[in-house]
């Protein structure tokens, strides 16, 4: 995002945040840092799971997931961390994973349940509904509720509200709810109220459903009570909940066999999948490789076998590239095993990685939710082993750069000890005098033999400055920068110069490295400079700390500097400056192991400006 478009984003009151497709916080503005609890700074990188706050309603997540794996917008209500507050989340895929938007819903919410309290009994028509009148006693009972109850309407009206608790085994807690409930909608306390309960239905296993009391208009009844069977939605709602923790233990791990493992035993203990596996593939033979394995699926075929190009299902799964599931494999042609005692099955691609399969020994065990739930498991996997990936390769990247970095100190140590050794020699037989002047066979007078000697020396502990920094950086501590300054001007070759400060400020940076930052940009100055020379410091960005643009900039006015950007010096190793020593190059080495960015242009009127921008932690004095 440009300057313009991220600084109102981070000022609206909405929560507005992006993450990439590994699900970590890319960015996030103002309302977003106070609902998670943390800076910006400490936000950046953080994987969203690992600081949402737990009390968020699941159908956030859920709405997530749908997005990322469909890339379609997806929108849910949801509840917020501080108990009955509403938002309308909305996500956005994008090329580089989702922008969220929590939205205020409160108000919209109120006016449902507005409505909802004035149609409750038509609206719920296909749900267990009673009312009650003002003595809390069953006025009229539909069909459904019947049915769940195992009574006939003549059985129930007429009864008192506590006998629909004892028919339905509502445990104790729960009848405890319900009745303060039915008392604050009925004395006016509240407009409705909507709870969950446990109960049994017609002697089954207990069961979850959703109680909605409303206040009604009835010349008979004061109170409706309507409910639903939410079982399977809970179900499911646990199992999106338990596929969201596999997940984050997948992005969690580096290594692609304990990637698969994870997938393969935590889907079978939260997602009940018991008889499961992942087959990848072999590179070098061509072959679908069985890699983590279920307990189940152990014992059940003594081994997971191996899968050759066209041999069963499996392979002709992976080439096809979607998800599959077989209701009845009795009815299918080309199993691997004619004679398997599975009977129903579930085969995922994990993208070119290789398969998950899952089986059992019933007919019609799986439906649609399972297929859904088994190919976002797949899919997590598949984004786990893309991350574990890239961090090898950039492993193993770093590893090369840290060998190339250490033969590069190496070579500049050498180096500089060897000259050094001769500088030694050369200064102490110019101190000398003992040694008279017809005997130097340089064709140059001592005065310039001493310059030599300086410009030498600097080019030493410029080559030695800069192999460092091809490594990174030391500890940082908090810097003060006008001190930091003194301490520059102090050490570097400004004989005669005017400093000129325009704002103090303070920033977090290895302090040797910056106090050198700075003595090279003075050296410079002072080199190209005919005498005098002028220095003008000040902060950039200070104004704008959304756009995470802040630093500083060094602007001297010598006199042999260039008049435009087309004659600047190449600052680099091997430009025209190396002879005098790395000059601005050294500069530059030290900011970009600090991950800052450096230009080097003309200033407005002539003279050299350095400029250091990224400095994040810049704050002004």
């Amino acid at each position: 995002m440009g300057e313009k478009s991220v600084e109102p984003l981070a000022r609206i009151s909405d929560v507005f945040f992006t993450v990439d497709t590994d699900w970590k916080l890319t960015y996030c503005n103002q309302s977003a840092t106070r609902l998670f609890r943390r800076s910006n700074e400490t936000l950046h990188g953080r994987l969203l799971w690992d600081v949402l706050p737990p009390e968020f309603d699941d159908r956030f997540s859920s709405a997530l997931f749908e997005a990322m794996q469909s890339r379609t917008t997806t929108s849910a209500d949801c509840y917020g961390p501080s108990g009955d507050n509403w938002y309308e989340a909305r996500a956005y895929p994008t090329e580089n994973g989702l922008t969220v938007c929590l939205l205020d819903a409160n108000e919209r919410k109120a006016r449902e349940s507005e409505f909802a309290q004035q149609a409750a009994v038509i609206e719920a028509l296909d749900d267990g509904v009673l009312t009650l009148n003002e003595r809390y006693t069953i006025v009229s009972i539909n069909e459904t509720a019947s049915r769940v109850l195992g009574v006939s309407e003549s059985e129930i009206i007429g009864e008192h509200v506590d006998t629909v608790t004892r028919r339905a085994e509502v445990p104790a807690e729960d009848v405890v709810s319900i009745g303060r409930a039915i008392d604050e909608v009925g004395t006016g306390k509240a407009a409705s109220r909507t709870l969950n309960v446990s109960y049994t239905a017609d002697g089954s296993n207990e069961r979850i459903g959703e109680l909605r009391i409303a206040a009604i208009d009835s010349e008979r009844a004061r109170l409706a009570l309507v409910f639903r069977d939410v079982t399977k939605q809970r179900d499911y709602e646990r199992l999106v909940h338990s596929l969201h923790e596999i997940t984050r233990w997948l992005l969690e791990s580096s290594d692609p066999e304990e990637i698969c493992a994870i997938a393969v035993h935590a889907g079978s203990d939260l997602l009940e999948l018991p008889i499961s596996g992942i087959w990848m593939l072999d590179q070098e033979h061509g072959y679908l490789d069985p890699i983590a394995g279920t307990a189940g699926a152990h014992e059940q075929f003594g081994g997971l076998p191996r899968f050759r190009p066209g041999e069963g299902l499996v392979w002709d799964v992976y080439e096809d590239g979607s998800p599959v599931l077989y209701d009845d494999l009795s009815e299918e042609d080309g199993l691997y095993n004619p004679d398997t005692p599975l009977r129903s099955e579930i085969i995922c691609p994990i993208g070119a990685y290789g398969i998950l399969m899952t089986g059992s020994f019933e007919r019609h065990r799986f439906d649609e939710t399972d297929l859904e739930l088994l190919s976002t498991l797949a899919e997590n996997t598949r984004a786990a082993l893309d991350r574990a990936d890239r961090e090898q390769v950039l492993r193993d990247r770093t590893e090369r750069l840290e060998r190339q970095s250490e033969r590069l100190e190496a070579v500049a140590t050498v180096l500089s000890e060897d000259l050094k050794n001769e500088l030694t020699a050369l200064a102490d037989a110019l101190e000398s005098e003992t040694v008279e002047s017809n005997e130097w066979e340089f064709p140059f007078a001592e005065d310039e033999a001493t310059k030599t000697l300086d410009r030498t020396e600097r080019l030493i502990d410029d080559i030695r400055e800069y192999a460092r920094n091809a490594t990174s950086v030391g500890p940082r501590a908090l810097v003060d920068l006008e001190t930091a300054i003194d301490d520059a001007v102090s050490t570097s070759r400004l004989e005669s110069a005017a400093v000129v400060v325009e704002d103090g400020a303070t920033l977090r940076a290895d302090p040797e490295r910056f106090r050198y930052l700075l003595e090279t940009v003075f050296d410079d100055a002072a080199r190209r400079s005919d005498g005098n020379v002028t220095i003008q410091i000040g902060t950039l960005g200070i104004e704008s700390y959304a756009t995470g643009s802040r630093g500083f900039f060094i602007l001297d006015d010598a006199s042999k500097n260039a008049t435009t950007t087309e004659t600047l010096p190449d600052f680099t190793i091997d430009g025209d400056e190396s002879t005098d020593g790395l000059g601005l190059a050294v500069a530059r080495a030290i900011a970009e192991a600090h991950d800052w960015s450096v230009s080097i242009g003309v200033g407005d009127r002539g003279g050299t400006r350095f400029e250091v921008r990224d400095v994040t932690t810049l704050e002004p004095v």
